[in-house]
Parts: structure tokens; sequence; C-alpha cells
């Protein structure tokens, strides 16, 4: 079974035509399945709905303490973009993780949107990585799946990259 955390994000953000702002109303995660035909045994949990800038360290708890609960050793999470990575170096930073295989994932255009998310084909690339990598903490984006520590968002460019030596 893969346990699926989430957190909301751009991810799962709904857009007022009205007043051409994004919110949160509910996730997406359960159409997006039910949308690619997922069959997989998952596990599913919402265990917040805030943009990843509000997220502080007793978000960050919830989410480990979640993470320690699941009797899951595959653990995808669907998270907001900007602090991304600092929830993955925390969750690294915890040994009781070890035995565990977690991917977060984001997007940086809401599915809401359409054709130009990029969240549909994040959240898919996740839940078979999710399946296939060992037992560490990784940001999946783009295609591409990063280890926690050998990453940063280019703001500029809107992509994750590789750290540099």
């Amino acid at each position: 079974m893969i346990q699926l955390f989430i957190t909301g994000g751009t991810f799962d953000k709904s857009y007022n035509h009205i007043e051409g702002s994004l919110y949160f109303e509910k996730t997406h995660v359960p159409e997006m399945l039910q949308r690619s035909r997922c069959h997989l045994n998952l596990e599913i949990e919402t265990l917040m709905m805030k943009d990843s800038l509000e997220l502080n360290t007793t978000h960050r708890k919830k989410i480990l303490q979640a993470c320690l609960k699941s009797t899951s050793t595959q653990i995808v999470i669907t998270h907001g973009t900007d602090t991304l990575v600092e929830t993955a170096t925390f969750l690294a930073n915890t040994a009781a993780l070890q035995p565990k295989t977690i991917v977060l994932t984001g997007a940086m255009i809401p599915y809401a949107f359409g054709s130009s998310s990029d969240g549909f084909f994040n959240l898919g690339c996740a839940l078979s990585l999710v399946q296939t990598l060992p037992p560490n903490v990784y940001i999946a984006m783009q295609g591409d799946f990063f280890l926690w520590n050998e990453v940063h968002k280019n703001k500029a460019l809107g992509v994750f990259e590789r750290k540099q030596n």
C-alpha cells in the first residue's frame, strides 16, 4: 500500500474567476487519480490545505508524525513548491523514517488550470518513483527525481535543479 498525504500547495489551488485569486476549496487528488485510471492500492489522507509559504515547524511536525504513524514504507506527499525542499530536509533529518521511501511532489501551475498544469504529470511520476527508489527522501518534479539534499528550486526559471558542487 502507498500512503498519499496531501498538504495543499499550488497543486490543490482553485481559481476565483471573479476576484482573480487562488484559494483552497478541496483537494483535486481523487479526481486526478480517477482520470488517470490509477489502480494502485492507496491510502489517501489530507493533512492540511496550506500554501507552503505558510508552513512552519508545527506543520512540518504534523507531516512528520503522519509519516511515522503510517504503516506504509512508501509515502507520497503533495506539497507547495516554495518550501518543498525545506520540508524534505526536515523529514530526512529524522532517523526513524530511514526504512521508508518518501517522495514529495508539487506543481508550478494549479491542476484546476487544466492541461497547462504540471501537477498531473508530477503526481504520476511520484507514484511510480516511490515504488522503485530505495528508502530515503526525494523530490519528484518535471519527470526527474532528486535526493532531498541535492536539489534547489530555481525561482528565476521556475524549475527544480541539482545543486552544483
